[in-house]
């Protein structure tokens, strides 16, 4: 039996958000949403067996660039691999170190896409 992995999702646009969540289900992943960078941190230290991050940069309470400060600082989460989804600061997106970075607006399959190559059992 395979064992599943979860993918965080973490965007403050619910419209955005939600729909993505719910086709990421669809295509199989097991999917954990968060609102913004604290709530994903929060997340990631309770041991959610999350194994990759879908992240907005531009949200309330912790943007994405300081979450990728903290997650790239703890030990625990720094090599969960993300990708980036924004449509701000695309001339900023090499700083996040991310595996990939999506501009928005993004088709739903180039993420399915990424997570099967991040995720190949799933």
């Amino acid at each position: 039996m395979v064992q599943m992995q979860a993918v965080l999702v973490v965007d403050d646009d619910i419209a955005v958000r939600r729909p993505m969540a719910r086709l990421l289900g669809l295509e199989g992943f097991e999917v954990i949403e968060a609102n913004n960078g604290q709530e994903a941190l929060t997340c990631l230290r309770a041991g959610l067996g999350i194994a990759v991050i879908v992240l907005d940069l531009r949200m309330p309470v912790m943007d994405g660039w300081t979450f990728r400060t903290r997650q790239r600082a703890d030990p625990l989460i720094a090599n969960i691999p993300v990708i980036v989804v924004s449509g701000a600061d695309t001339e900023r997106f090499g700083e996040l170190e991310a595996f990939a970075t999506l501009q928005k607006p993004v088709a739903p399959s180039s993420v399915v896409n990424l997570l099967r190559e991040l995720l190949p059992n799933q």
